[in-house]
């Protein structure tokens, strides 16, 4: 799966490494079930309601991360070098 919108890969990236197996198993549900990417970014923003097969706690991680509270600049994807990098 290919996202158009950042936001999944830049949760993913500072997230997959802490998350619990059963929270790796949801996240890889959610980016590769829906037809669409970008419903999972309107799901995060709360811009449409998420539905209830996806409500979870990493849903709950995803819509927190999508608040950007650190009011980081998100624009691009992350550079896939996280993925291979040792977990911390």
């Amino acid at each position: 799966l290919i996202l158009l919108h950042p936001l999944p890969s830049l949760f993913a990236k500072e997230n997959l490494n802490r998350m619990s197996e059963q929270q790796l198993n949801l996240y890889d549900r959610l980016i590769n079930e829906p037809s669409n990417d970008w419903d999972i970014y309107y799901w995060a923003t709360e811009a449409k309601p998420t539905p209830a097969e996806f409500e979870n706690d990493v849903m709950a991680m995803l819509r927190e991360f999508a608040k950007n509270k650190k009011r980081e600049q998100r624009l691009r994807q992350p550079d896939l070098e996280y993925l291979f990098e040792p977990s911390r």
